[in-house]
């Protein structure tokens, strides 16, 4: 059977390089490397075994760095937690672990561990004891220090090629707080601490894509999307809603368009749970709350009333030409993009 979540983007990325920061007890084997190169077939992906004690990976990783030159470095769990420590870079990290130590404590990693892929070296197992402990703690402690050393201006231009995103039901690693008290740019994306087909698709590659496309200076067609066209009457998403905004995303800059009510700001809280719970990470900080829609500027409107003002193109769900989602897909599939 074929998987919906498995796709190539060949444009993303294209003639550029991606570093990968493996998690612990892992290797450049890893899953992951696989499933970037297969997602972006024209970048070149690059992996590295990190050696297991965290001095060592760092300075190993920061040369990896400077020699390869990567246009985005990913990395995830204590991948990500180095990931942090590479200023210069536009650095993806998911679910980093910045309290190893604690980590490795509180889910009985001390002992014997064996490596969970293949490693260049040979090696099939390792030890974990107080000591190895003791030196993630000083390394971790690291963490966010530079960054907080920077003057301003310099603190916001690497705050601005950093994300950070968090699997809601990540059993192991909670560390969304600590790392938005350093940085903006964090989401949550619908999956666990491991990273599998479904929420690399829909929680990474978005961000990927925004990555991209600022590096390019592309600026991609704006879609609105009225919050009354996304539940139905039962509050769940409209029947292939779901599809129709996946579909968009890769070629759209998409917004959902809710009102904002001058007294009664549990509206405001009510439509961005519901857009995190069922849109996740695309819709991040791409809600916007209007009550004239018509003054916003873009390209297409998708509206169960649109207003006859907006200058754009309006689209009305519900109507004879759109009586449902599957209708806006075919007529954006025609458009091919524009």
């Amino acid at each position: 059977m074929e998987n919906e979540y498995i796709k190539q983007f060949p444009e993303l990325m294209k003639g550029k390089k991606i570093m990968y920061n493996h998690g612990f007890g892992s290797s450049a084997l890893s899953g992951t490397v696989k499933r970037i190169r297969q997602t972006f077939p024209n970048a070149t992906v690059v992996a590295f075994d990190i050696p297991l004690h965290p001095a060592e990976g760092l300075a190993f990783l920061r040369q990896k760095a400077e020699e390869e030159k990567p246009d985005l470095i990913i990395g995830t769990s204590m991948g990500g937690m180095y990931t942090e420590l590479l200023y210069g870079f536009d650095r993806i990290l998911v679910n980093p672990a910045f309290q190893m130590a604690q980590t490795m404590k509180e889910h009985g990693m001390t002992g014997k561990q064996t490596w969970q892929n293949p490693r260049q070296d040979g090696e099939t197992e390792f030890m974990v004891t107080k000591a190895l402990e003791k030196e993630y703690k000083e390394l971790t402690d690291q963490c966010f220090v530079q960054l907080e050393a920077m003057d301003e201006e310099q603190k916001k231009e690497e705050q601005s090629r950093v994300w950070g995103l968090f699997g809601d039901e990540d059993p192991l690693v909670h560390t969304f707080d600590l790392y938005r008290s350093h940085y903006p740019q964090a989401a949550h994306f619908h999956g666990e601490h491991r990273m599998d087909d479904k929420s690399f698709l829909n929680g990474v590659v978005p961000v990927i894509r925004w990555i991209d496309d600022r590096q390019e200076g592309r600026e991609r067609p704006i879609v609105y999307i009225d919050f009354s066209a996304l539940a139905d009457d039962y509050g769940k998403p409209k029947a292939s809603l779901v599809k129709a905004y996946r579909m968009l995303i890769e070629n759209y800059q998409v917004y959902i368009v809710a009102p904002a009510p001058t007294n009664d700001h549990q509206h405001l809280s009510d439509a961005a749970t519901w857009v995190e719970q069922y849109l996740s990470t695309p819709a991040h900080d791409h809600v916007v709350y209007a009550n004239q829609k018509a003054l916003l500027y873009g390209d297409y409107f998708i509206d169960m009333l649109p207003d006859d003002n907006f200058m754009g193109t309006g689209i009305q769900l519900g109507s004879d030409e759109f009586k449902t989602w599957d209708e806006i897909i075919t007529y954006f599939e025609r458009l091919g993009g524009q």
